[in-house]
């Protein structure tokens, strides 16, 4: 990945999106030629010489103090996620002339995690890495996501559904907005690890095949996505609006669970029931067929 052009193009998409106005800064002169500050705005603000910001933008941030990056994220009104990315990319421009190994990055739990997840009985809970492949799930996270799962390459993974398979548009009733947040959470990943040769190779393979991700990457959003509300339609019990939590691991850093559960006495509650009672009666069969497969001699 190309550091320099990284923070080249969030520094100057940052700096597009804030208006003279948003800055607290009288706009002289009726016709700006560049949307948003002007590049010596943003020095002023972050209290730099307009040569030194120059460099910066220009991907020149190797050595910046922290200080300065703090002063620059104020500066250009950077929220919590955004403000973490452009400390990823300066820390990733000063290691960029050293050689680094490739990290070794989850793609399963430890037994406990499985259990922690089968314990869970009344909502749909799962366990992803932040490349949002799917690791783990109990019972009712299996049957929520099955439209998920449906891909035979293991393991499945949420960016790869939802860009390249167009179920994916029939199950997240707000596509737009899930297409955006995994884009954005995709590049808060790439800044934190950019020599996870596995996620380099997702983003390669939804960019090659996905214009609706390539529009979306070059945004340089980033996100965090910790709580919220999910609306889905499900192919067995149909519509589902459900709250989530997402918890990072502290014995495994890596990976975050995720809990969905639905506001008691609604049509989704009574749809997670269903869903519940369907799993049940689907993994109940499976193991049925997976008995008579057995010969008499290998019991």
């Amino acid at each position: 990945m190309d550091s320099q052009g990284d923070i080249r193009e969030f520094l100057s998409s940052r700096r597009a999106r804030l208006t003279p106005d948003k800055a607290g800064l009288p706009a002289y002169g009726g016709n700006r030629r560049v949307p948003g500050l002007r590049r010596e705005e943003v020095a002023m603000l972050a209290g730099v010489s307009v040569d030194y910001y120059n460099r910066l933008e220009r991907g020149r941030i190797s050595g910046a103090s922290d200080s300065v990056l703090e002063a620059l994220a104020d500066a250009l009104q950077l929220d919590e996620a955004e403000r973490v990315h452009l400390f990823d990319l300066a820390r990733r421009s000063a290691s960029s002339g050293s050689a680094r190994r490739k990290p070794s990055r989850p793609d399963t739990v430890r037994p406990v995690v499985q259990q922690v997840l089968d314990s869970i009985t009344g909502a749909p809970a799962w366990v992803r890495n932040a490349r949002h492949d799917h690791l783990a799930h109990n019972q009712l996270g299996r049957a929520l996501y099955s439209p998920v799962l449906t891909d035979p390459r293991r393991p499945a993974n949420s960016a790869r559904f939802i860009y390249l398979d167009p179920a994916a548009q029939n199950f997240f009733v707000d596509w737009e907005r899930a297409a955006d947040d995994i884009a954005a959470m995709l590049r808060s990943e790439a800044g934190r690890h950019p020599h996870d040769q596995n996620l380099q190779d997702l983003i390669g393979e939804l960019s090659t095949c996905s214009e609706d991700f390539r529009r979306r990457w070059a945004t340089h959003n980033v996100r965090f996505h910790r709580t919220g509300v999910k609306r889905l339609h499900h192919p067995v019990v149909g519509d589902l609006t459900l709250n989530f939590e997402a918890m990072a691991l502290s014995s495994d850093p890596d990976l975050t669970l995720l809990v969905y559960t639905a506001d008691p006495h609604t049509p989704s509650a009574d749809a997670l029931r269903m869903l519940a009672a369907w799993a049940a009666t689907e993994e109940e069969a499976t193991t049925v067929a997976e008995r008579s497969r057995t010969a008499p001699g290998e019991k």
